[in-house]
């Protein structure tokens, strides 16, 4: 299991770095970065589909939903956002093989 979970830890931080720098492009659409300010509020919120004070079950949405959410927004970034999003380092495209 450890082998599955860290490539995709790794995958999501880079995903992460590059959905923040995608955010502040003008290439990027509105409904991506309306999505992006959505799963920011639904990481944080206290209303979750099963909420945070239910023993481990509480934390599973978020630590499964939230990684999802942003690979489908990295996913669908135009091409131009995703060269600004990588100008400063190497990141994922977005087209990378899921596992």
């Amino acid at each position: 299991m450890m082998n599955m979970l860290l490539p995709r830890l790794i995958l999501f931080r880079k995903e992460v770095v590059q959905l923040w720098k995608a955010f502040w492009a003008a290439e990027t659409p509105f409904y991506l970065k309306a999505a992006t300010l959505f799963v920011a509020f639904y990481l944080f919120n206290p209303f979750d589909i099963l909420p945070d004070f239910i023993p481990i079950l509480g934390w599973v949405d978020d630590i499964v939903l939230v990684p999802l959410m942003v690979s489908w927004i990295v996913s669908r970034l135009p091409v131009p956002a995703r060269v600004y999003a990588s100008k400063y380092g190497k990141t994922v495209d977005g087209t990378a093989r899921r596992m």
